[in-house]
């Protein structure tokens, strides 16, 4: 995985760089997740990987209909490279990219239960309060969690669930 993403990294950055100089950050997200989640699937993720597969028809494959010229033109240096299987990890990359640009945190909050709109904006507002910048949040539910909730904002994560305290109890209790 981290070779991967190792790999993956200069790719993503000169998308990001690119995207950056035409002002088309939307577009370019929207292309390469769309990329990206063609190049996931296993049935073509087995095609990409085939040696006779020729360049345009990868290329052909795995862009939007809507994507500009010169998102054609970084497909076809990741199929000339043979990095097109590493798309997800360059949507990641780039999505982490231009949300610090714009000067968004990402985060995701999994609760045991559904929040709602109002417990949302709380935690959005706590979230923006504490990292000074506007935050995007996803929601996942994991019932495992018993109560309360985790919140994953990139570097920082607040466990919050009652699965969390009743781990950091035992773990006291035993030391």
């Amino acid at each position: 995985m981290s070779q991967a993403l190792t790999l993956a990294r200069p790719y993503a950055r000169a998308a990001f760089a690119t995207a950056r100089d035409e002002g088309t950050f939307a577009p370019w997200s929207d292309a390469l997740a769309f990329s990206a989640h063609v190049a996931a699937d296993p049935r073509v993720s087995a095609l990409l990987s085939n040696p006779e597969l020729d360049r345009g028809d990868a290329v052909a494959l795995l862009a939007p209909e809507s994507a500009g010229e010169s998102f054609g033109r970084f497909l076809a240096i990741l199929a000339e490279a043979h990095r097109l299987p590493l798309l997800p990890e360059i949507a990641g990359m780039y999505d982490q990219l231009r949300a610090e640009a714009e000067h968004v945190v990402k985060a995701t909050v999994t609760s045991a239960a559904e929040l709602s709109s109002t417990e949302l904006d709380a935690i959005k507002a706590a979230l923006r309060k504490r990292f000074g910048q506007d935050v995007e949040i996803t929601t996942a539910i994991d019932a495992s969690l018993i109560g309360g909730a985790v919140i994953d904002a990139g570097d920082v994560v607040i466990d919050g669930s009652l699965k969390g305290k009743l781990s950091r109890l035992q773990t006291a209790l035993a030391n």
